[in-house]
């Protein structure tokens, strides 16, 4: 039996006549293919505001700074994703304070950011995990109250939706990664969307050293003054080509691994020691990941392994990392998700019958570990 891999590279054969020839073209920076690739992300978003950066993680770090984290600032956030969303917390200068998550979907508690907030902390970041939207209006409310800003990590959640907008409208900042075995990849790549024009403009300059690349100059590459310090967040025109392509099969992707959930929910629903994980009405998941919680975990992944299915869980909770241990702290919540959950192939490669084999598997471990 082949192996049912939870994660495979989407790279369609009609990229490589454009990608040719912007490679033989003479430009290969950021230019003009960049702009055409963030006019199409703008449609399918709803949302002009889109800046195109060589990483997912590169978009955290400049919401963070967009929000003026910097030293002595405090940032909420959750343990229960992977390490790239709290990384640049640390090298903004900013110290993490965790919140816990719902035990069931290892969503980002609300109640629990409230309780943590102090005089200190200027932003929330909230991780849809999997692709399932947290509880984005109760989160956003919380934080107006507060005057803190709001940073979605949407690394998992390409096309879901939340109250019937696309992820990518409802917070200051959104971010999404590209990189290799996300919905889409530029290869590697990511995008930041804000709410705010100011933000999005300043953005912009921010990616780039805070180099005006619009302005007129006097003499070839020589910037007008620079106004504060910035990075090399850009995306070049190589990655925008692939992505270009990567949006004509966006839809169909995405659909892929909806459907393959949706027959999930359907399937696993009864057998003994699993529990799906119920999606909330009030929005649409991409399904990134199919999570799923299941008495002996541990045992399940090796024995599914065997039956050539691959199984993990993904992120290893952050608050383990010697990195974070000032921010340790109790989170039961974490503790409950993190025992027995795991992710299955969901995604687009996975065909009628690979899904079939799968749930019958699941059905046989449950049969001969869990009765």
């Amino acid at each position: 039996m082949d192996q049912k891999v939870l994660f495979k590279v989407h790279m369609p054969k009609s990229v490589d006549k454009p990608l040719l020839e912007v490679l033989h073209s003479g430009f290969i920076g950021q230019g003009s293919k960049v702009d055409e690739f963030e006019e199409q992300l703008a449609q399918y978003f709803g949302n002009d505001k889109v800046l195109t950066l060589n990483s997912g993680t590169s978009g955290l770090h400049l919401a963070l700074r967009l929000a003026n984290v910097g030293y002595g600032d405090e940032v909420i956030t959750t343990a229960m994703t992977c390490t790239a969303t709290n990384m640049p917390i640390l090298a903004a200068g900013a110290k993490i304070v965790w919140a816990d998550v719902d035990p069931m979907t290892g969503l980002i508690s609300p109640e629990s950011i409230e309780a943590k907030i102090t005089d200190k902390t200027k932003a929330i970041i909230m991780v849809h995990f999997g692709g399932i939207p947290c509880d984005i209006e109760s989160i956003n409310q919380i934080a107006k109250q507060h005057n803190i800003k709001t940073i979605e990590d949407g690394a998992h959640a390409m096309g879901s939706e939340y109250q019937g907008k696309k992820i990518g409208n409802h917070s200051d900042f959104v971010m999404f990664s590209l990189q290799a075995i996300k919905h889409i990849t530029t290869v590697d790549g990511g995008l930041l969307l804000c709410k705010d024009q100011k933000d999005y403009e300043r953005g912009k300059l921010l990616r780039w050293y805070g180099i005006d690349r619009d302005a007129k100059r006097k003499e070839f590459r020589c910037e007008e003054d620079v106004l504060e310090y910035g990075y090399k967040f850009h995306m070049n025109d190589i990655c925008a080509t692939i992505g270009i392509e990567q949006l004509k099969h966006v839809d169909e992707i995405i659909d892929g691994h909806i459907n393959n959930q949706r027959y999930y929910d359907r399937a696993l629903r009864g057998i003994k020691g699993v529990k799906i994980i119920e999606k909330p009405e009030v929005s649409k998941s991409s399904s990134w990941l199919y999570t799923l919680h299941i008495e002996k975990r541990d045992l399940f992944s090796t024995w599914m392994s065997e039956q050539g299915v691959m199984t993990s869980r993904v992120h290893e909770r952050n608050d383990k990392h010697t990195t974070f241990a000032e921010s340790l702290c109790e989170l039961p919540g974490v503790d409950i998700f993190n025992a027995t959950q795991v992710s299955i192939p969901v995604g687009w490669w996975i065909s009628e019958a690979d899904r079939e084999c799968i749930v019958d598997k699941i059905q046989e471990f449950s049969d001969q570990y869990l009765a």
